[in-house]
């Protein structure tokens, strides 16, 4: 089998990371390397020729994933003529939405990374990324009534045990009452 092409292995790389990215917030970074290449369509061997090691590739999926999200926050904002109260709106009926708790591969990263990211050593680039991610967000989340860490804790808090009590009336219950608190007026 002959070399891949500098194009074929960037694109290569890419899928994984996008995998490892979806993978990662929807099992958890336990996933094993076999499985995620496996999923990636490639064998565990060419892990090695793109990755230093798993961790490399947590740092990067964690990156990719917080990428992702603020590439949707500008689209909210684009969709929204550029109105951030109507884009958050929107962000609030998304995030606290049935599939969004049903959904995390494709979800926020605050939610499903952070109980790994908490695990993570204190220098890890993937912390560093994270909290970065969760200020950003934050920050979009703001408003001249609520401020935006608090939004946000209400946000990943409403997620977090609505998909802990999946399958009970309580989940969706929370998701509601989380969707009230954040969209209430005066």
């Amino acid at each position: 089998m002959g070399r891949v092409s500098q194009a074929q292995a960037e694109e290569n790389r890419r899928r994984v990371v996008d995998t490892a990215s979806r993978l990662f917030r929807e099992q958890g970074t336990q996933v094993s390397v076999a499985d995620l290449m496996k999923a990636a369509g490639m064998t565990h061997g060419a892990f090695y020729k793109q990755f230093a090691s798993k961790e490399a590739l947590v740092d990067e999926a964690t990156a990719h994933a917080f990428a992702e999200l603020a590439q949707r926050h500008s689209t909210g904002l684009e969709r929204n003529d550029g109105q951030r109260d109507a884009a958050q709106e929107a962000l609030v009926d998304t995030y606290l939405s049935v599939e969004h708790r049903d959904g995390p591969a494709d979800g926020c990263p605050v939610a499903a990374l952070a109980t790994d990211i908490a695990r993570e050593g204190g220098s890890s680039e993937a912390r560093r990324v994270y909290a970065e991610g969760v200020a950003d967000f934050a920050d979009f989340l703001a408003t001249d009534d609520q401020d935006g860490i608090v939004r946000l804790c209400t946000l990943f808090g409403a997620l977090v045990l609505s998909r802990a009590t999946k399958g009970s009336p309580l989940s969706e219950e929370i998701l509601a009452a989380a969707h009230t608190a954040l969209t209430e007026t005066g």
